[in-house]
């Protein structure tokens, strides 16, 4: 794990060791706080750790204050771009972060306003570097947004921000492909000490964004880069949060709700609605926040190892279902009543604390 200092939003710390943070950002227009604050429980209850909202304007920012009242308890994130004054009602409003680029505020004195404001109340600020708006000189003295070019950008933010002595800073460096959000966040990474938030920008839809923020993420995660994300898809931003939430228990780096291991089904499948009923299940626990590791299998051949290693788990042999409990075969389940036996002894299975609690996995430094 690459060694960063700590940077606290509310009572959330970023970096110097902690676990990876999840991250999202409203849709709704933030002028409308009723739809913000339901986005934002929404996002909550999928397990977003941050929340960021749009600051566009002077009613957006006026929003943020009722907003702020009525979740109290998330950290909450202003966006801002180029309007000073927006930033200093953000933080009147109580917000527990800035994503700002100090450059691009205006005049020094107007950067010191807010950075004082800032420091005033322990508010950090996310720098936050994008491929697709970098500064024209630096496109011109690059050609175009090169790794080298937006990590010049970010390194002249953060120096306007030290001369302020202020070093609460986190820093983002995202393009919309996967090989310069990499090579940008390896670069930088060997510069500074600051906490990375990473993503890959505007990486797509649902389908095709998973796949790249996956593989963008992952590398640098895997690579012990990296101390809070943010999938970016065109999709509900519960849905950036749930593919956040399976690339870091895929990588073993944090432990969250359901993870269900389902066969890619073949020619010895025993059960005729297989894709069905595992959809069906996983919908229906989508809500548990307890790592509980389930397997639903078609076939006897993998099928009992997996429920082995599986809080729960079914293998199906002719279109009956064997529950298993820790890996112990319990009873055996038509196909048809399946989804609903095996949903009910999940729950079951929380209720009583039964399932198996694993150990946090050791953090490996990259040296």
């Amino acid at each position: 794990m690459r060694k960063t200092r700590a940077v606290k939003v509310k009572d959330i710390e970023i970096g110097g060791g902690a676990p990876v943070v999840v991250q999202s950002m409203t849709k709704t227009d933030t002028v409308d706080v009723g739809a913000t604050v339901a986005q934002i429980e929404e996002m909550m209850r999928a397990g977003c750790e941050i929340v960021r909202v749009a600051v566009p304007d002077k009613d957006a920012a006026i929003a943020l204050k009722e907003i702020r009242k009525r979740v109290p308890d998330v950290p909450l994130v202003a966006d801002i771009h180029f309007h000073y004054k927006l930033a200093l009602m953000a933080l009147d409003a109580g917000i527990d972060k800035l994503r700002l680029n100090p450059g691009n505020i205006g005049a020094h004195e107007r950067v010191r306003e807010v950075v004082r404001a800032a420091q005033a109340q322990n508010v950090p600020i996310r720098i936050g570097v994008n491929g697709g708006s970098l500064e024209k000189d630096l496109l011109k003295k690059y050609g175009t947004a090169t790794p080298e070019a937006m990590v010049e950008s970010a390194m002249r933010h953060i120096r306007i921000l030290e001369d302020l002595s202020f070093n609460d800073i986190i820093v983002s460096l995202k393009a919309s492909d996967v090989h310069r959000t990499v090579a940008a966040y390896r670069l930088l990474a060997q510069q500074v000490d600051y906490p990375l938030h990473l993503g890959v920008t505007e990486a797509g839809t649902a389908f095709s964004g998973t796949i790249k923020s996956a593989i963008g993420l992952g590398i640098l995660l895997h690579e012990g880069i990296g101390d809070t994300i943010r999938v970016s898809l065109a999709a509900e931003p519960q849905e950036e949060v749930r593919v956040a939430w399976d690339i870091l228990k895929s990588l073993e780096l944090r432990k969250r709700g359901v993870t269900v291991v389902a066969c890619p089904t073949c020619g010895r499948l025993d059960v005729d609605n297989f894709v069905e009923i595992v959809t069906e299940i996983e919908r229906r626990l989508a809500h548990v926040a307890e790592p509980l590791h389930l397997s639903i299998m078609g076939c006897a051949v993998n099928g009992p190892g997996e429920a082995h290693d599986s809080d729960l788990g079914v293998t199906f042999g002719r279109n009956v279902g064997m529950i298993y409990k820790n890996g112990v075969p319990m009873r055996k389940v038509a196909g048809e009543d399946i989804v609903e036996a095996f949903v009910r002894e999940t729950e079951k299975m929380l209720e009583e604390g039964s399932y198996k609690e694993k150990a946090e996995p050791e953090l490996v430094t990259i040296k």
